[in-house]
């Protein structure tokens, strides 16, 4: 299917993509700033110039885009015009991130990772939970954390069929 747009359009489309200071990073922020949680922005001296920095706690947080990061989510959907373009290009996000965030441990960095899934869509979590999960992660000790969108298939799945039994029962029952 050929692009709907000329090039010039295309280009003005494109360059108007943000690349900081997105929707979901401003909500986080907002609501750490309203914690009391202080923090830097895209830090320009660490590896891959995280979205948030949290020195006090010696933890980053990046928040993804699930189409340019290339996330396994309803929201992420791979173009059906120049596959190969879009492909490659998510790849190399990812494979850049994966490079980043081992830089990153090696520096004694945490890392959390929000999906934008978590905060836009159908199976959305709430902000008040997901900035509960963060500030968890920030007051504990591990090192890495991963807030993606709710699973409702699963989680639908899982609530109308009970688990099967893994023993039989001792009374024959």
């Amino acid at each position: 299917m050929p692009d709907v747009h000329d090039p010039a359009t295309r280009s003005r489309n494109m360059a108007a993509i943000r690349g900081r200071d997105t929707k979901p990073e401003l909500l986080i922020r907002s609501g750490l700033h309203r914690q009391g949680y202080r923090f830097r922005v895209n830090r320009k001296d660490l590896t891959g110039k995280p979205d948030i920095v949290l020195s006090r706690f010696h933890a980053v947080i990046f928040v993804h885009g699930c189409f340019w990061h290339g996330h396994d989510c309803h929201l992420f959907r791979l173009p059906g015009t120049r596959t190969e373009f879009w492909a490659a290009k998510i790849g190399a996000n990812q494979e850049r991130d994966k490079v980043v965030g081992s830089a990153l441990l090696s520096e004694g960095w945490r890392i959390a990772t929000v999906w934008e899934c978590a905060l836009k869509g159908k199976s959305r979590i709430e902000l008040k939970e997901l900035l509960t999960r963060l500030t968890s992660w920030l007051r504990g000790d591990e090192l890495l954390l991963e807030i993606r969108c709710q699973d409702v298939k699963s989680m639908r799945a899982s609530s109308m069929h009970p688990p099967e039994a893994t023993e039989p029962d001792p009374s024959g029952r």
